[in-house]
């Protein structure tokens, strides 16, 4: 299943969108911070004959790279809406998003009619230690995936192979994690790289980490049904997941309605690319 491309009108210009599949019932999903709109392929060629899936490339990745700022979640989350609008209407909608773009999806979805908002290992406000520098946790969190910004590369097949030693990777690789990372490479041989914007990344992850408070305030906000799913292994595939079971404990008390489910042996990356995973993520999303 190939995905029809298209654009959508947001402020400064248009996003560049993604339907994958024909079916009248609709998600929606957000990508994370330095990811593209492929991400989300594994997971779309899994949803039942009946359901299609639209992604997007957020403003400063893949081909909505050239779009300008401001970035910040908050924008990012008025552009998914503008997208989910041009889906359908948004009550009969499942919104979702992953890493960062679940974070976006909870903005997206405060005081809005979703059917259903699905969190994909993001969405909890993050702590950030006092008196703690931004940047420099973004530096120990997102270190290899922000490395990548500043490489070039000689070919799209040694882009590539840095992707197929990831320690995400190494283990399950998958012809549509190969995809998305194609999709990703930009530029003439010898000078291979990312679409994303390295200060649109930089840019959102210091709003991820110091606007706790607002993304806590959206996820209260929050009248649909409410669900997520987390990966027990992080970004590197350490044993420790991006959304620890105490944060997790912490946030399912302060939002009772939350249902929280672990999909087991799956990483941060991996939930959305092995194909157990991601039929257990597409099982769930069309549920």
């Amino acid at each position: 299943m190939n995905p029809v491309l298209s654009d959508v009108e947001v402020p400064g210009g248009a996003l560049r969108v993604a339907r994958f599949g024909t079916g009248p019932r609709v998600v929606v999903a957000v990508h994370g911070i330095t990811a593209s709109l492929m991400a989300w392929a594994g997971v779309a060629r899994r949803l039942p004959a009946e359901w299609s899936l639209v992604a997007m490339d957020l403003r400063g990745r893949g081909h909505s790279a050239d779009l300008p700022g401001p970035y910040g979640l908050a924008g990012h989350a008025e552009d998914v809406n503008l997208v989910a609008r041009s889906a359908g209407a948004e009550s009969g909608i499942v919104l979702t998003g992953h890493s960062m773009g679940a974070y976006v999806a909870a903005l997206a979805a405060a005081g809005h009619d979703y059917a259903r908002v699905v969190l994909i290992d993001g969405g909890l406000p993050l702590p950030l230690p006092p008196g703690a520098d931004p940047d420099a946790v973004m530096e120990a969190t997102l270190g290899p995936a922000l490395a990548r910004l500043d490489r070039t590369f000689p070919d799209v097949g040694a882009y590539v192979d840095f992707f197929k030693a990831h320690p995400a990777f190494a283990e399950a690789w998958t012809e549509e994690a190969e995809e998305y990372v194609r999709y990703d490479a930009s530029g003439p041989r010898g000078a291979v790289r990312s679409r994303a914007r390295r200060e649109a990344v930089r840019e959102d992850g210091r709003w991820l980490l110091t606007e706790g408070e607002a993304v806590g305030a959206a996820l209260r906000a929050i009248t649909s049904p409410l669900s997520l799913l987390r990966a027990p292994r992080g970004l590197l595939n350490q044993p420790v997941g991006m959304l620890p079971d105490e944060l997790a404990a912490a946030w399912a008390r302060r939002l009772p309605a939350l249902e929280d489910e672990v999909v087991d042996d799956c990483n941060h990356y991996t939930i959305l690319f092995e194909d157990r995973c991601a039929s257990l993520v597409a099982g769930h999303l069309s549920r």
